[in-house]
Formats: structure tokens, C-alpha cells, sequence
């Protein structure tokens, strides 16, 4: 396992136990990273109207389209470090 790896397999246990829940923006940007860094790009089409959480989730996901694995694996591990520390919402 490489150490990014190491690093995101640890944020995704230390994103459980956070002090408090981060904001629906930080929250959506956290699935968003994951998916990209578990899967790769948002496939499917984007949710309709009436499924707005989902809408939100694929253009999230969407946003970060031809991001590498790695490179989102490193941010989702960067952002939950932050969140631990209480620098980020």
C-alpha cells in the first residue's frame, strides 16, 4: 500500500469520528473526493429535478472529471486533516 493510500484509508476513519459535522458544502466536497478517488469520473446521467441531493452529489462529482485518483485521494485526506484541526467547515 502506498503511502497515499495509507493516508486516504486513515481519513476515511478519522472523517467517522470528527468532533462535529462539517457543512453541506465541506460534506459535498468530501463525496465528491471519495467518489473520484474510489471510482474515477461521475458517469450516468444527472439526477432530475425533484432528486436535488442527488443533483448536487453529480455535480460535485462532476466537477472534478478528468481529476486522477491520486490527486483526489490526497485532497480528501488534506481536507479532513484540516477539518480535525478545525480549520475548515
Amino acid at each position: 500500500m502506498t503511502d497515499i493510500e495509507q493516508q486516504f484509508a486513515q481519513a476515511q476513519i478519522d472523517v467517522k469520528q470528527l468532533p462535529e459535522r462539517p457543512g453541506n458544502l465541506t460534506l459535498l466536497r468530501l463525496y465528491a473526493l471519495f467518489k473520484q478517488a474510489s471510482v474515477g469520473d461521475v458517469e450516468g446521467e444527472k439526477p432530475g429535478f425533484t432528486d436535488i441531493a442527488g443533483k448536487y452529489k453529480y455535480e460535485a462529482w462532476s466537477a472534478l472529471k478528468g481529476t486522477p485518483a491520486d490527486t483526489a485521494k490526497q485532497h480528501y485526506a488534506e481536507l479532513v486533516e484540516s477539518l480535525k484541526r478545525g480549520d475548515a467547515s
